[in-house]
């Protein structure tokens, strides 16, 4: 049986295409389950808890309230005052009860009255930018960024609750990357990557069967011309 011109490039491109469909909705089916296992992320905006999140890295969270908060949890808040679109992405250093301060010049912030280690910090000579002492109100936190030379946070609003979010807001605490987040990832990277190469094989073998027909088409020629003399 005569063989079809680009008929085996035109297997490789459905299969191709069809493991890297079947790998984007494995994807899609995985992404939905860590969700409903109560797991979501977010892209982070902007440089404020820069060195430990990046602008545009993706943060990863466990969502369920602020139960389970501690000092030190990175958290994800909802915050309309501070911000009317979209959450915050903030540290909890004082809960409710504490009393947080900093006096301008100091090395650290004092919690307590302890000085407070903050090895996360963008730049450790600077935990503040200026003087503030609060006694955080119970059932409320106290939250800053670990770029404290660039980050709205509690001590931009000292004059709202002395800068406290009620520990209510919080929405998730970050946590490492799952490791279904990161398969689902990889696998979704390499099933992009089958589609767009099922793509060019089969555009390759669309071009190998035009030129097939167009060299059929003038054998065909050719002969009729050769019968016609």
């Amino acid at each position: 049986m005569k063989r079809t011109p680009g008929r085996r490039l035109g297997m490789w491109a459905v299969a191709l295409l069809a493991l890297g469909g079947t790998l984007a909705l494995g994807v899609t089916v995985a992404t939905a389950v860590l969700v409903e296992d109560g797991y979501t992320s977010r892209s982070v905006p902007s440089v404020s808890m820069d060195p430990t999140y990046r602008r545009g890295d993706t943060a990863y969270f466990t969502l369920g309230g602020g139960s389970g908060i501690r000092r030190g949890d990175i958290a994800l808040i909802s915050a309309p005052t501070w911000v009317p679109k979209g959450d915050v992405l903030k540290r909890v250093v004082a809960l409710g009860g504490d009393r947080i301060s900093y006096k301008a010049g100091d090395p650290t912030l004092v919690l307590n009255g302890v000085p407070l280690e903050e090895p996360y910090l963008k730049d450790r000579a600077t935990p503040a930018t200026a003087s503030f002492d609060v006694i955080v109100p119970e059932g409320r936190m106290f939250v800053l960024g670990d770029n404290r030379g660039n980050s709205n946070d509690s001590r931009m609003r000292l004059s709202d609750h002395d800068g406290t979010l009620p520990v209510s807001a919080v929405r998730g605490k970050a946590v490492a990357a799952p490791a279904g987040f990161l398969a689902a990832g990889a696998a979704g990277l390499v099933g992009i990557a089958l589609i767009l190469a099922g793509g060019g094989v089969g555009a390759a073998a669309l071009v190998v069967r035009g030129r097939a027909r167009r060299k059929g088409r003038l054998q065909q020629v050719g002969q009729v011309q050769a019968v016609a003399r």
